[in-house]
C-alpha cells in the first residue's frame, strides 16, 4: 500500500486529542487557556471542566419541575413523621431523598460533560488527486482551492458493511460513523444521539449512559411520589374523598406525578428500545436501517453489555491546553495544534503498519468495541503544560 494511499485514507480518521502548544517568551505573543476561544456555541465553568451546551440554563426549569415535587413530597413526609413517628414513614422519605440526589447527579453529569467533541480543523484535508473533469453524478465540496476536489461522502467498511461519512462545512473534516454536527452547539459529537433542551447539551457517547440513568432514575422518581402520596391518602381515617378534599397537597403531587411519568417513561422506554437494537436517536429518526441490517448491533443482551459494561471514551479535546494569541496589531488570531493543520495524519506507527497490511478495511473507524475508541492516538505533553 503506497504512502499516498494511506494519507487518504488518514483523512478519514478521528482527530488525536487536543495537545499543547510549545510557546516562547516573547513580546508579541500571549497564551489562553482554549475554552477561552473554542469556536463552539458551548459555556465552560471551572476553567473548562466543566462543559455545557448554549442553552445550560434550561437546567434551572429542569431542576425545578424535579426539585419541586420533590422536595414537597420530602416536606410532607417530614409532617407526616411528626404526626404518626413511624418507621414507615421515615423510611418512605429516605427512599424519597435517595432518588431525589441520585436524580440531580445524572442530571449534572449528563450536562456538564463533554458529550464526545470532535476537534475542528482549520483546512479542509489535503486530497492526493485533483479532478480537472466534471462529475455530475457525485457533489464536491467547495473550497477556495480550484484544483482541490473532495467528495461530500465517502464510503467506509465498519464490520463488513459500507457506511457514508460526509464531509463537515463547519468542522471542515469527514465526521466518523454515528458522529454529527450539533447546529445548536456547533459542534461534530461522537456517536450522537439528540441535543436534549431539558439538559442543555448534546447527548453523544460520552454522556449517554449517564442521559439514560438520568431519565430512568427520573421515571423511578414519578412513581415512587405517585404512588406513595396514594398511600398516605389511603392510611389516613375516614372517607377518600373527604381526606383527598383536606390533603390538597398529596392530590397535586399524585396529578403532578401521573402526567409527568407519561413523558420520562415514555423516553425510558424509547431508549431502552434504542439500546437493544443500538440505534441513536438521530439514526432512528432517519429510518436508517429500516431497509438494511444495522452494522452496530450484536443482540439484545451484547447490546445492553456494551452500554453499560464499556469504559467512557477519553476526550478528544483537552479544552485547557493552552493556545498563543499572536498579537500583530490587527485583529487577535488564536492558534494551537487544534486550528493548525490538524489533518487526521497524528497515527502512530502501529497503525501505520496495520493500514498497510488491511487496506481500505477502517479499522480506526469501528465504533463496536469501546476501548478501541479513539485509543491509537496519544497526546503530547511539553514543558510550559507541565508548569502550569
Amino acid at each position: 500500500m503506497s504512502t499516498n494511499t494511506f494519507h487518504r485514507h488518514n483523512n478519514l480518521a478521528s482527530p488525536s486529542p487536543s495537545v499543547a502548544v510549545s510557546v516562547e517568551p516573547s513580546s508579541n505573543v500571549k497564551t489562553r487557556r482554549l475554552y477561552q476561544v473554542w469556536k463552539g456555541n458551548n459555556k465552560f465553568l471551572c476553567g473548562g471542566r466543566l462543559v455545557f451546551g448554549q442553552d445550560a440554563s434550561s437546567l434551572f426549569l429542569t431542576s425545578f419541575l424535579i426539585g419541586g415535587p420533590a422536595i414537597t413530597f420530602c416536606i410532607r413526609m417530614l409532617v407526616r413523621m411528626k404526626e404518626e413517628e413511624s418507621l414507615f414513614s421515615q423510611l418512605v422519605l429516605i427512599g424519597g431523598a435517595v432518588l431525589t440526589v441520585l436524580d440531580f447527579m445524572f442530571l449534572f453529569m449528563t450536562s456538564g460533560r463533554d458529550p464526545g467533541i470532535i476537534p475542528r480543523n482549520s483546512q479542509p484535508p489535503e486530497s492526493d488527486e485533483s479532478f480537472d473533469i466534471n462529475t455530475p453524478s457525485m457533489e464536491w465540496i467547495n473550497n477556495k482551492t480550484p484544483n482541490l476536489k473532495l467528495p461530500r461522502v465517502k464510503d467506509v467498511m465498519v464490520n463488513g458493511h459500507t457506511v457514508k461519512v460526509k464531509f463537515c462545512d463547519t468542522c471542515l473534516l469527514y465526521r466518523p460513523p454515528r458522529a454529527s454536527h450539533c447546529s445548536i452547539c456547533n459542534n461534530c459529537v461522537q456517536k450522537f444521539d439528540h441535543h436534549c433542551p431539558w439538559v442543555g447539551q448534546c447527548i453523544g457517547s460520552r454522556n449517554y449512559p449517564f442521559f439514560i440513568m438520568f431519565i430512568s432514575s427520573s421515571t423511578l422518581l414519578c412513581i415512587y411520589v405517585f404512588a406513595f402520596s396514594w398511600v398516605n391518602l389511603v392510611r389516613q381515617k375516614g372517607n377518600l374523598w373527604s381526606t383527598m378534599s383536606h390533603d390538597i397537597l398529596s392530590v397535586t403531587l399524585i396529578v403532578y406525578c401521573f402526567i409527568a411519568v407519561w413523558f420520562v417513561g415514555g423516553l425510558t422506554v424509547f431508549h431502552l428500545y434504542l439500546i437493544s437494537t443500538n440505534q441513536t436517536t438521530y439514526e432512528n429518526f432517519r429510518y436508517r436501517y429500516d431497509k438494511k441490517e444495522n452494522p452496530y448491533t450484536k443482540g439484545i443482551l451484547a447490546n445492553f453489555k456494551e452500554l453499560s459494561c464499556s469504559k467512557i471514551p477519553s476526550p478528544l479535546v483537552n479544552f485547557r491546553t493552552w493556545v498563543t494569541e499572536e498579537d500583530d496589531g490587527q485583529d487577535e488570531s488564536y492558534t494551537s495544534d487544534l486550528e493548525k493543520g490538524l489533518d487526521y495524519n497524528g497515527i502512530d506507527d502501529h497503525l501505520k503498519k496495520k493500514a498497510g497490511e488491511k487496506e481500505g478495511a477502517y479499522d480506526i473507524f469501528v465504533p463496536a468495541d469501546q476501548d478501541l475508541k479513539y485509543s491509537q492516538w496519544k497526546p503530547k505533553v511539553n514543558s510550559h503544560d507541565e508548569k502550569q
